[in-house]
């Protein structure tokens, strides 16, 4: 570690052409004879939530045994950070069930209820959904994080939804649009577009003519090209370890501004049946991939601790044909306990989990404070449904990965006693990351064995 005398702000970022770029945990931004001490005793944790749609294939999905983890078909991409992953069996999320001559709704109320243990209240004979069903638990993070960082919260999604109107059997859009609800009536709106995301981190700030000079700076030069000078005079005051560190750094957000200036060049090409909002890329890998690096880099810049994303909406009917699955998504879970279609879901769900997979990695290889950015978060994977087949919010499928800042013991598969609330992991992993929560939803308690008491 560079020890100085000399000490950056946290708080540093580099300003040009209204653009400003926040910078990663450098060692000289930790006060001299202090380092090691704070970073090691303090390591700034970051909290995300990851939803995949309707349900899982189950038989693809629990490993055989408890105790070591024994990596199962659809786990098999997370091999490279298994020892950072932590696969939890039993849990419920029982508020997602249906209530007396409530009727149908199945799907909207098991995504509403994933990070709100809360039961999603259907319209009342109106044109509009009457919404209310509870504070998520990445919004309770966020209310006591907002003042460390830019950004409260960052709310991600591949598959947009409106969150106005009916959608499903009289159910409010917004319960199948969002995973983040900042109290029991207001959805907060998931960003589906990688320039909108771009700009909201690293953008327009400082000018009245903001659209005439994002226009001129996607024209003529990058975000990173317009704070050229200031990054100069910056390394000038770093040692050798930040100075690499920093370009490693600067280096992702320029990949990921070609990436979007790609996917604007090629938004205008025709693509039959298929309708994107400009800077989206065609192929969905790819577009999954670009949104999981402005989350890391979000996270690795200290931008915001706290986000959610959405890889797909419940009902989500998106096919797959690059993987073999050209049915639509909702009609394949849809199995009846076939070999053939639970073979055909689990092709799917793997995809998914590679996506994740290759996140969860390059966050395990970026280097924070005394550890790497995997080591200080927590990051919940999961379905709202088990058995997407009987739409079941029992036995879920979720995941925990990274070391919670050491409070987290990975490698494991756990099963829980049936029917514990999921509700019970969100206080677990709001306790580890420091926040304190005495209730959610219908949680009942936390969880001693994440940490592997």
């Amino acid at each position: 570690m560079f020890i100085t005398k000399r000490c950056l702000s946290r708080r540093t970022v580099l300003r040009g052409l209204g653009a400003s770029v926040a910078l990663p945990l450098l060692d000289g931004m930790v006060p001299a004879l202090q380092a090691t001490r704070l970073t090691a005793a303090r390591p700034v944790k970051r909290m995300g939530a990851v939803y995949v749609p309707n349900g899982m294939s189950m038989p693809y999905w629990v490993p055989a045994a408890e105790g070591r983890l024994e990596l199962t078909p659809i786990l098999t991409p997370l091999a490279p950070v298994q020892d950072q992953v932590l696969v939890l069996s039993g849990m419920a999320n029982e508020e997602a069930k249906q209530w007396l001559d409530e009727g149908d709704g199945d799907h909207s109320r098991c995504q509403a209820a994933f990070l709100t243990g809360a039961h999603a209240m259907k319209a009342s004979g109106t044109t509009n959904a009457t919404l209310e069903v509870g504070v998520s638990m990445d919004q309770l993070a966020a209310r006591e994080l907002r003042e460390d960082t830019q950004l409260a919260s960052l709310e991600l999604s591949l598959e947009a939804n409106d969150l106005a109107g009916q959608c499903e059997d009289g159910y409010g859009c917004a319960y199948s649009a969002t995973l983040a609800w900042s109290d029991k009536n207001t959805p907060l709106p998931m960003e589906t577009n990688p320039r909108a995301v771009f700009e909201h981190l690293f953008g327009a700030v400082g000018t009245t003519e903001t659209e005439a000079r994002l226009r001129a700076l996607r024209r003529d030069r990058s975000i990173l090209d317009s704070v050229s000078a200031e990054i100069t005079d910056l390394q000038r005051q770093l040692g050798r370890g930040d100075r690499s560190k920093l370009a490693g750094y600067l280096d992702s957000v320029r990949d990921i501004e070609r990436r979007i200036q790609i996917a604007e060049s090629q938004s205008d090409r025709e693509l039959p049946d298929v309708v994107q909002p400009a800077g989206v890329p065609a192929v969905f890998e790819e577009y999954a991939d670009l949104m999981f690096d402005l989350m890391l880099v979000a996270f690795q810049a200290d931008l915001t601790r706290v986000s959610s994303f959405l890889v797909g909406r419940e009902k989500s009917v998106r096919t797959f044909p690059e993987i073999g699955v050209a049915d639509p998504h909702h009609p394949t879970s849809h199995h009846r306990q076939r070999p053939e279609q639970l073979a055909k879901l689990s092709k799917i769900n793997t995809f998914h989990m590679q996506i994740f997979g290759r996140f969860l990695e390059k966050m395990a290889a970026t280097q924070d404070g005394d550890g790497s950015l995997l080591d200080h978060s927590a990051v919940i994977y999961g379905a709202g449904m088990g058995n997407s087949n009987a739409h079941d919010p029992l036995d879920l499928p979720i995941v925990l990965a990274g070391g919670g800042g050491g409070t987290i013991k990975g490698g494991r598969h756990v099963r829980l006693p049936e029917g514990t609330p999921l509700a019970n992991m969100h206080l677990t992993v709001l306790g580890k990351m420091g926040i304190p929560a005495e209730r959610l939803g219908d949680a009942t308690g936390d969880l001693p064995i994440v940490s592997g008491v």
